[in-house]
């Protein structure tokens, strides 16, 4: 069954019936997604057909396997144990022998973690090793589709919450503002933006101020506005984030951006952590048609990642920042996809070349390049993830993110960190 769609409103709550702690490493029963191939699509425990389910690869590569994740959080063999009261919450993980727990001296084992592919161990505790489901996002899905199930496939979020178990809690596109009405042409589920590739899986989500496409998809318009006589004003407009906007370091003496967010586009996500996971993980590149023109100027297009609750470090919520704490937009300093030049004050050596932007639309711009936030969460607590872009200033010279691989992790992360993924 899908997840179920209760409005074209696009909210989607998912505590739906899954027994507790309990995944299916071949599907079946659960939430199962959309339209992704072979039954795939998106949620808990993967779909019908012959694709399995989803995972949340935890460690420092993903999608399990012989990965053996970071420092702390993963078990590497059972460790013994004899509770002499089955009724007690010996190792203080919130459930008792009685209620679940199968080994009452680790607090790592429990129907709220995250059963960790190749350890050897029943970490959720349903009786069966390592069966976290696999492989959600496994075939095409429908690029324009509105169910955010479909979405939760794209991104590699492939279970729901039930019962005890960690996953999804609810998935909705929104404005800046958290208000409904974003242009539908807005977000896309793309297996490419010109030559970039999902980092993980078929499918990857795009979130633009323009259309979410790149110049080959159906729905492209280009991201100038050039002489199209509708532009690429996607005729919405919502307040900005709460503590937005927020300066660039680097841009000084720029003016202070426009309050009002023009053309906006968002996906919020609710989330349920995994009792053995303290950070979550995901991978973003962000493209503009500002550069070099609108460098620390008025204009501007942002792309923030708002994290609930803020951990510390965050800037008004936002774990997305480049090392010197500007915000994702044409003045951050990882802008590396481009033409060398030197504008607004500052010198852009370009080392990635171009060849990210050829076929996209934003050939005359730049792009970051693929970047990775982890953001420390806490264990087994429900949070709120999400993704904003948005232009300040106007409602042409787009810019647009690629989204993808959200995971959980082990790692010991004290502070947000965005930088470059591991090759």
């Amino acid at each position: 069954m899908r997840y179920p769609a209760f409005s074209l409103g696009l909210v989607f709550p998912l505590a739906l019936a899954l027994a507790a702690g309990c995944s299916d490493a071949a599907g079946g029963s659960g939430v199962s997604g959309g339209s992704g191939a072979n039954g795939g699509g998106s949620g808990a425990n993967g779909g019908s057909g012959n694709s399995t389910g989803g995972t949340l690869g935890i460690g420092n590569n993903g999608g399990g396997g012989n990965d053996s994740g970071g420092s702390g959080g993963v078990i590497q063999g059972e460790p013994p144990c004899n509770p002499t009261d089955v009724n007690a919450d010996s190792d203080g993980d919130g459930w008792s022998t009685a209620q679940g727990d199968c080994n009452d001296c680790t607090a790592e084992m429990n129907p709220g973690a995250f059963d960790y592919p190749g350890n050897n161990v029943d970490d959720d505790c349903d009786g069966t090793k390592d069966n976290e489901p696999l492989g959600c996002d496994s075939g095409p899905l429908n690029i324009a589709s509105d169910y955010g199930g479909d979405a939760l496939t794209a991104v590699d979020l492939c279970r729901a919450q039930g019962g005890d178990s960690w996953g999804v809690l609810g998935v909705e596109y929104l404005k800046a503002d958290q208000s409904p009405g974003m242009n539908p042409l807005s977000h896309g589920l793309l297996p490419k933006f010109g030559t970039a590739t999902p980092r993980n899986g078929a499918n990857l989500l795009a979130l633009s101020s323009g259309t979410a496409r790149d110049a080959t998809q159906p729905g492209f318009k280009d991201p100038s506005g050039g002489f199209d006589i509708f532009g690429t004003d996607m005729g919405t407009q919502s307040g900005t984030p709460g503590g937005f906007p927020v300066a660039s370091p680097s841009c000084p003496q720029a003016p202070n951006p426009s309050t009002k967010a023009n053309d906006p586009a968002a996906l919020r996500l609710r989330l349920r952590v995994p009792t053995n996971a303290n950070a979550i993980r995901f991978d973003f590149m962000f493209y503009t048609y500002e550069y070099p023109d609108f460098i620390c100027s008025q204009y501007n297009d942002f792309f923030v990642a708002l994290l609930d609750p803020a951990p510390e470090g965050a800037i008004s919520g936002n774990v997305s920042f480049d090392n010197q704490g500007n915000p994702v937009s044409v003045n951050n300093g990882y802008l590396e996809v481009c033409e060398p030049t030197t504008a607004g004050g500052k010198t852009f050596d370009c080392p990635q070349g171009t060849s990210l932007l050829q076929q996209t639309g934003y050939e005359p711009g730049a792009s970051t390049g693929w970047l990775q936030t982890i953001a420390p969460v806490p264990p087994g607590q429900d949070i709120t993830l999400m993704f904003i872009v948005w232009d300040a200033g106007d409602h042409v010279l787009n810019s647009t993110v690629l989204i993808d691989n959200i995971t959980f992790d082990v790692t010991d992360a004290s502070v947000p960190v965005t930088e470059p993924p591991p090759k």
